[in-house]
């Protein structure tokens, strides 16, 4: 069975609390990302609890009449509980050492290994169309897992929204970028 999974990170948003909200450009965003997926069909949608995942794909899932399930997940990792003046410096660490994990943080690999479970699940199922909803680094730990060479430069060139596209036939897999900023 061949099965697309639409991966998506948020439009511009208020700030990195679960409960910041899209930025009025975000929600400009979120209406040009329901009219850019407009040719695709999903059976499911399954998005970040955080407020800005779900505002993003909230004007698609209205177009589509399509309920927006929830799983926590897909939120974003959290690098360390700890306010980092040099965050950018340690992320980039957490792409070099995946099991680095600093003060309250989460590792990469943890990270990592609860989006790529996510992924799995789908793909031991019957649904073949799935909308993803998540946050850049999150995704790009998944898309690290199916392509070794996503790292932290490919994190750093990741826009909102962006969206990739993972078309997974028998053994074979593909993935392509296809938001046009």
């Amino acid at each position: 069975m061949k099965k697309k999974l639409f991966l998506i990170r948020h439009c511009q948003a208020e700030g990195q609390e679960a409960d910041a909200p899209l930025t009025e450009k975000g929600y400009k965003q979120a209406f040009e990302l329901a009219s850019s997926l407009n040719n695709i069909r999903a059976d499911q949608i399954i998005s970040s609890p955080y407020l800005r995942a779900r505002q993003t794909i909230d004007p698609y899932a209205k177009d589509r009449n399509l309920e927006i399930k929830i799983d926590t997940r897909l939120s974003e990792r959290v690098l360390s509980t700890s306010n980092l003046p040099d965050w950018l410096d340690k992320l980039r660490n957490t792409f070099d050492d995946m099991d680095l994990k600093l003060e309250g943080g989460e590792a990469s690999s943890e990270a990592q290994a609860r989006i790529v479970e996510v992924v799995e699940e789908i793909l031991d199922s019957n649904i073949e169309n799935t909308v993803i909803v998540t946050h850049g680094n999150i995704l790009s730990l998944l898309l690290r897992h199916y392509q070794d060479n996503f790292g932290f430069e490919q994190w750093k060139s990741l826009s909102n929204p962006d969206v990739f596209l993972m078309q997974f036939t028998n053994d074979e897999y593909s993935i392509h970028r296809v938001w046009k900023e």
